[in-house]
């Protein structure tokens, strides 16, 4: 996995260049949340769909 300064770089980097403070921030906001969403994933920790309901 991507360093988190480098991750962040390319995800802005891939804005458009009149994105504003706000876009920048949710995008970064986001990219966050993906990132410890995947981490149970990558340790095994994960429940079935009929848990989930």
């Amino acid at each position: 996995m991507q360093a988190s300064k480098q991750e962040a770089l390319n995800t802005i980097s891939q804005l458009p260049e009149d994105a504003d403070m706000d876009e920048i921030t949710y995008r970064l906001y986001a990219l966050d949340k993906v990132r410890k969403g995947q981490e149970p994933v990558e340790q095994g920790i994960t429940i079935t769909s009929e848990e989930l309901k």
